[in-house]
């Protein structure tokens, strides 16, 4: 069985340790540890890695967080994947940092990447894996938190945090979305 892991985040170096580039954060750590690295394809960063079993064909979109939708089409209808074994990998204000929670669907809730996706696939049933960044910011200033890098207090907690969201990443893949999100969400 095969599956889709996109990681949304954008590409560029001033990007790189922002808040809203945790899909890819999690993805690299995943590649790491299985000691493979991504190639440059159309619409994204592409690798894969086998694991009890399962394919795990882990995306990286180079279309920028917002216009995510494309990439992950393009690459589920070219991989024949169903929505089923789609998990899109993203940050999420609306819950606190330190919380990481899988679900099988829902809205976009005021996520670009997400509303994208959503109209692009035309459907909101697909599996996401939101990983809380929290909402200490001003009222409207979210573009600007999203954006910007970690507190010295994060990044000190998300070495941990990440794997455990690679973690999940494979149990998704290896025991289902039910027990994933019974054994591994974290409120």
């Amino acid at each position: 069985m095969k599956y889709l892991i996109a990681g949304l985040g954008n590409i560029g170096e001033k990007y790189k340790n922002t808040r809203h580039n945790i899909g890819f954060r999690i993805l690299d750590a995943l590649a790491e540890a299985s000691n493979i690295s991504f190639d440059d394809k159309r619409y994204g960063f592409i690798t894969q890695f086998k694991h009890k079993g399962r394919t795990f064909l882990l995306l990286k979109p180079t279309t920028y967080v917002n216009l995510s939708g494309r990439a992950i089409h393009y690459w589920l209808k070219k991989e024949k994947i169903p929505l089923e074994r789609l998990l899109v990998v993203v940050d999420d204000v609306s819950i606190p940092f330190g919380s990481i929670r899988i679900r099988p669907k829902g809205g976009d809730a005021g996520h670009n990447g997400l509303a994208n996706i959503n109209q692009v696939l035309g459907t909101t049933n697909y599996p996401r894996l939101r990983f809380g960044i929290g909402n200490d910011f001003p009222q409207g200033a979210q573009v600007n938190y999203v954006l910007s890098e970690w507190s010295t207090q994060e990044e000190k907690k998300l070495p941990e945090l990440v794997e455990h969201a690679a973690e999940m990443i494979k149990a998704f893949g290896t025991i289902g979305l039910e027990l994933t999100m019974n054994h591994y969400n974290i409120k």
